[in-house]
């Protein structure tokens, strides 16, 4: 399982389609996602003060485009990247990451 975060008014756009596209795929190429023990990490480096946020819970078994683990430029640690949309059938849950980084 590797997961996303996303804000809540952004992936309301997509909730209904059949693929998730981040605002960082036509940048960068591909979907940053985590692994369930860098998610702590993530939202101190990259969301501190963003009080809601959601948690996508991705099968990487279903996903239909490319899954790469690359190297992050700032840390020792391999990252998984998703090279393409998202689809919807490898989206499994979808939970809520309140204020101080709690997963509901």
């Amino acid at each position: 399982m590797i997961y996303h975060i996303v804000a809540p008014d952004y992936w309301a756009q997509f909730e209904y389609a059949p693929a998730y596209k981040s605002e960082t795929l036509d940048v960068e190429t591909f979907i940053h996602c985590s692994t369930q023990s860098q998610i702590a990490g993530v939202l101190e480096r990259y969301y501190g003060g963003v009080t809601d946020l959601l948690l996508i819970h991705i099968d990487e078994s279903k996903l239909t485009s490319p899954l790469i683990y690359e190297p992050s430029p700032h840390s020792t640690e391999t990252f998984p990247h998703v090279y393409g949309p998202i689809n919807s059938e490898a989206i499994v849950e979808i939970s809520w990451i309140k204020k101080g980084g709690k997963i509901m």
